[in-house]
């Protein structure tokens, strides 16, 4: 009797305590907590754990304690559920909302866009200049860069894929770095894999200088093709590209936008109009369209193009009808 008696108080024991945890704990999880500022941002890593993130929360002070959210994300089954991202909280909200918001994902998306002709100095600078990344290679070449990377290529020059690329905030330059040297490396090995036969392009990274040549010389995407299929003719025949881009590239900062005679004439690595073949590397970052074309190019027989100022350009197979038509769109321009 005395036996059953005890065990009845201790079971309501149990029953009265459960209730009363219960009850706090369902207090604790629905009650407001108070941000330390609104609005408030925070940040939640990539590949960061429950525990990770609980301890992350708790010390931004936007978590009473850690235990009690890591417990209520386990309870409901979403501990691996949270996303990573950029979070902006403009008003308090209780643990179970939080993990909810957390879950959803409702991210700030911070990114950065690389333009498609861009040099890899204006890629460095986009990176340097965006006050949601974290600098780390400023003091580093652009060799050191590319060692960093486990590249196999010296030069860095069009290795980068442009693109938008979206990140978490404080994320560093060379994550976004080894995402867009990835990418391109992704793209220019698909492509090369569906190139034309017979091609006078060696390797992938010849066709990534021939694209870089194509980027800069097409001001109408109908053109593309075609303006690749006048150089991969040139090459063939082993005519000089004789392609202002590559001379400009060359010069650099002595470049001061008037490209003249005796620049075309002076020789350098990337004068193609004193040298034979493609320079030696990219001259910049070049976009999809023109990597396919650089390996798919138009089957035609022209061998000149000019601008026609009005972003087209027109092609012609003979000297004569080039020189016909540099006058004819030169003058125009000029006049």
């Amino acid at each position: 009797m005395r036996t059953l008696k005890r065990l009845f108080i201790i079971f309501v024991g149990f029953l009265l305590a459960a209730t009363l945890i219960s009850g706090w704990l369902y207090h604790h999880y629905h009650r407001d907590i108070v941000l330390p500022e609104i609005p408030y941002e925070f940040s939640i890593d990539s590949g960061s754990n429950l525990k990770q993130i609980a301890r992350k929360l708790h010390d931004a002070g936007i978590l009473p304690d850690q235990w009690s959210f890591i417990l209520l994300a386990r309870y409901q089954g979403k501990e691996s559920a949270i996303k990573a991202g950029d979070y902006w909280l403009t008003e308090n909200l209780s643990q179970i909302a939080l993990l909810d918001y957390l879950i959803k994902g409702d991210i700030r998306q911070n990114k950065v866009m690389f333009v498609e002709g861009w040099t890899f100095s204006q890629f460095r600078t986009a990176l340097y200049d965006h006050p949601d990344i974290r600098n780390t290679t400023a003091d580093l070449s652009d060799a050191e860069i590319m060692q960093l990377l486990g590249a196999n290529e010296e030069s860095a020059e069009g290795m980068f894929f442009p693109d938008t690329y979206y990140f978490v905030k404080n994320s560093t330059d060379i994550e976004i770095l080894q995402r867009a040297y990835q990418t391109m490396q992704n793209h220019l090995q698909a492509a090369w894999l569906e190139r034309m036969d017979s091609l006078p392009l060696k390797s992938p990274y010849e066709a990534l200088i021939l694209a870089s040549i194509v980027e800069k010389e097409t001001g109408l995407e109908s053109d593309r093709t075609e303006i690749a299929g006048v150089f991969i003719n040139r090459l063939r025949i082993g005519m000089r590209l004789q392609t202002d881009p590559t001379v400009i590239y060359g010069l650099g900062d002595q470049f001061d936008g008037n490209l003249r005679k005796k620049d075309l004439q002076t020789d350098h690595a990337f004068n193609t109009y004193t040298r034979g073949g493609l320079p030696p590397t990219p001259i910049a970052m070049p976009g999809l369209a023109s990597i396919y074309a650089a390996v798919n190019p138009a089957t035609t027989d022209a061998l000149y193009f000019v601008a026609k100022g009005n972003g087209e350009s027109k092609f012609s197979t003979n000297l004569a009808d080039h020189n016909r038509a540099v006058n004819k769109y030169q003058r125009r321009r000029n006049n």
